[in-house]
Formats: structure tokens, C-alpha cells, sequence
């Protein structure tokens, strides 16, 4: 886009990216509706063409067919860690760190409990003010089970999570790309503080999986969750997967000793014995329907680099910037997240006092976003298959919409439970 950065930006302009996008072809991978304009990935991303046969697959020949037998026959019971060890290059990890389960809520209560037991006379774990809702949930309900004396939550504004940090903190829980804002944290800086005071983290990676790159090994972290449904487009209530640095396998141990977790399932031992490495993080039995999907999902990734999704999300947050001033949309909107690509995830959020219902009428055209309270308008870009044409004529729209006022017809401010 260098060659753009004086003039008006055109349509004819905007589509020869389109047609010299090297990502291109990956938007054939994916059912995606006609005349519809999908900038909701960060909250569920698209179907894979893939996943449509899998799940074909998994229930009708697999399931309806060789019934239990799938469990070896299909290799239903190595999923989990198959679908683990997909994930693992998407983030930075090598082998043996990461295994596909349960949800974030879920993985994250794991994670707090096994870190807070290896961390002996410390109590403290610290979040950001603004994370989001259930990784706060999570620690006060741990808290409220063990007792505040034996853990407690302390918030930090974002420009005062580094003071935060002493010796007292336990744990340093954190989510890399703000669900709001889109504001990446610095993973290695922080990371790096934390353990220099003695402190364990736990890194979510609800918005960054399969959006930008990730790197735990790198970074030197310590723990992270992350789900399945969004930039892994793995489908609604896709399972989630946890990460634990190799080093700490061995003293880590989580509460909630399900069958799977045990070293022997199949021994139906009346006494739990945990298995070895990241595996001792399975419980129940895993959900192989949605896991098969997530594993199909997942090989879209196999031919496209991180690098290469990175660049392209960049360049069309930063096409949304330029039209969005181009339009004059700044003297009604404000702009939250930050203007610097460094900073920013792959989305865009614009605050205004009628976001709900401007999210309302852009669903009316076919332009699909999302909403977050109080304020915020917020606008998913996947590049594999977001395309910038796309943020053209969503911006032309969203133009119109602002001019004519048309967000305060009442059926736009109608609250729907989910929003």
C-alpha cells in the first residue's frame, strides 16, 4: 500500500490488491455466504470447506458405521494431542507442549491452580483492569473456593501492570490481544519481568492464535490457553487447547484428575495417577465431533506461513484506518485501538455512544461485526479469507449509515441476547 499513501484511495485501486494478494486462493477454502461481508472472526471465524466433510465423515461413516470401534480404529482417542500438536507451530511451541481440551474457562482454572501450588508463600495473581471477563471469573472463583488468603485477585490498569510486579505476585495472568481494543502486549518484555520477580504467567490466546504469530518457546513463557473457535475457525464451542512449557511439566500438577488425565485410562485404576507431560491436562471425554472439525479446520494453515498472515492483516487494518479518515468517519467515531500496526491485533474497534445500534444496521446490509459494551463497534479482519474490497465497501457503509442517522430507527436498538 506504500504507493497509495498520497492520493485518494479507489476502488479500482483497492482491487488490485485483491488481485495481487498471494493469501487469495485461501478464500476458496471457505463457505462463505454470498453478498455477505464477514468482519467477525475474532468472535467466530468462517466455515472451512474442509470441516463440511469431516463432519460428513466423522458422523456418518465413522460414528454410524463403526460405532465404539471408531475409538481405535479412527484414532478418536489420539485427537486431543493430534489436534495439540497442529496448533503448537501456530504459536510458537515445539512437540510435546500443547494438547487440544475442554474450553478456556475450563483450562484456565487448571492453569491458576497448578500454578499457584507451585508457587509456596505467594497469594497474589495479578491481571489487567480490562482483561477479559472469564479469565477474572476464573481467579475469583478460585478465590472464593480456597479463601482470599490463599489467593486473591489484584487489577492493573495496562500502563501499571509492570509496577504491579514484585515479590508477592504468585501469578502474572494476561491476555496478549485486548478483546476491545486490539492492543497486543509485549509478550517477551513482560514475560521477562515477571519471572526476573519470580513470577509464573499465563498468557490467553483467545485473540491471537492463528491471527498473528506467537512465540511461547521464544518468550520463555510459562503457561497459555487458547481457543478453537476464532482465527482457527474450528466452529461454534470448538474446543479449546493449553500450553505448558516443557520445563515445568514434570512439578506441574492440575486439579481436575478425569480419567483421561490418567496415566492408564483403560486400567480403571481406583487411585489417580496423572500421565506424563501436557497430557495430565485431559479430563473427561473429549468432544470428537467438534475436536474431528477443529482438526480439519486447522490444515487451512498448512500451506500459508504466519508471517504472510500477519503482513496481510496489517495491511487491511491499516486500509480501514486510511478510509475511515478518508471518509471523514474520525469526527464521529473515535478511533480505540492504537494507530501503530505494532500495536494492533487483526481487528479494528470504534467507539461511539450508538455502537450497538450502528453494528445493527451494517447486519441489515450484510456487513456482519459485532458489538462490545459500553461502546465499542468492533471489526474482524481474517486474512485468509477477508478481502479488501471488503473493507471498502464496508466503510462506504458504514459512512452512510453515520450521515443518515439511519442507527436510530428503533429496530437497530432492539437488544438481542447476544450481542
Amino acid at each position: 500500500m506504500s504507493n497509495m499513501n498520497t492520493s485518494p484511495l479507489t476502488i479500482q485501486a483497492i482491487t488490485e490488491l485483491d488481485q495481487n494478494d498471494p493469501l487469495r486462493h485461501k478464500r476458496d477454502a471457505f463457505a462463505l455466504p454470498a453478498k455477505t461481508i464477514y468482519l467477525d472472526g475474532n468472535s467466530l471465524g468462517a466455515l472451512p470447506k474442509t470441516a463440511i466433510q469431516r463432519a460428513k465423515t466423522v458422523v456418518e461413516d465413522q460414528w454410524g458405521t463403526d460405532l465404539i470401534a471408531s475409538w481405535n480404529k479412527h484414532q478418536w482417542i489420539d485427537l486431543p494431542v493430534r489436534v495439540g500438536e497442529k496448533i503448537a507451530p501456530l504459536i510458537g511451541a515445539q512437540p510435546g507442549q500443547v494438547v487440544c481440551c475442554d474450553s478456556i474457562s475450563v483450562n484456565l482454572f487448571k492453569l491458576l491452580s497448578g500454578a499457584l501450588s507451585l508457587q509456596a508463600g505467594r497469594t497474589k495473581i495479578v491481571s489487567q483492569q480490562d482483561n477479559f471477563p472469564t479469565d477474572l471469573y476464573m481467579v475469583q472463583g478460585l478465590q472464593s473456593m480456597l479463601g482470599a488468603d490463599k489467593c486473591h485477585l489484584h487489577l492493573a490498569n495496562e500502563e501499571d501492570i509492570e509496577a504491579a510486579l514484585d515479590e508477592s505476585v504468585a501469578v502474572l495472568l494476561l491476555t496478549q490481544v485486548n478483546f476491545r481494543s486490539g492492543r497486543i502486549h509485549d509478550m517477551q518484555r513482560l514475560t521477562e519481568l515477571a519471572h526476573q520477580q519470580g513470577i509464573l504467567v499465563i498468557w490467553d490466546l483467545a485473540h491471537s492464535a492463528g491471527a498473528i504469530p506467537v512465540h511461547l518457546d521464544q518468550c520463555n513463557v510459562d503457561f497459555a490457553v487458547g481457543c478453537g473457535y476464532k482465527y482457527l475457525n474450528g466452529g461454534p464451542g470448538a474446543p479449546a487447547f493449553i500450553y505448558i512449557a516443557k520445563r515445568l511439566q514434570s512439578r506441574f500438577s492440575q486439579p481436575i484428575s478425569g480419567w483421561m488425565g490418567h496415566s492408564n485410562p483403560f486400567a480403571f485404576d481406583v487411585d489417580y495417577q496423572a500421565g506424563e507431560g501436557v497430557t495430565q491436562c485431559l479430563a473427561g471425554t473429549p468432544a470428537i465431533i467438534s475436536m474431528s472439525i477443529l482438526d480439519a479446520a486447522l490444515d487451512v494453515f498448512s500451506d500459508v506461513s504466519m508471517q504472510q498472515i500477519r503482513q496481510k492483516s496489517i495491511e487491511l487494518t491499516e486500509l480501514f484506518i486510511r478510509l475511515f479518515k478518508q471518509f471523514n468517519l474520525d469526527a464521529a467515531l473515535t478511533l480505540l485501538s492504537p494507530a501503530e500496526s505494532i500495536h494492533r491485533g487483526s481487528q479494528i474497534a470504534l467507539c461511539h455512544p450508538h455502537a450497538y445500534a450502528i453494528c445493527q444496521a451494517l447486519i441489515a446490509d450484510k456487513i456482519i461485526v459485532d458489538y462490545r459494551a459500553p461502546d465499542v463497534v468492533r471489526f474482524g479482519f481474517t486474512p485468509l479469507y477477508t478481502q479488501y474490497v471488503d473493507i471498502y465497501h464496508t466503510l462506504c457503509k458504514l459512512n452512510e449509515i453515520i450521515n443518515a442517522e439511519s442507527f436510530l430507527q428503533a429496530k437497530f436498538n432492539k437488544r438481542a441476547k447476544v450481542t
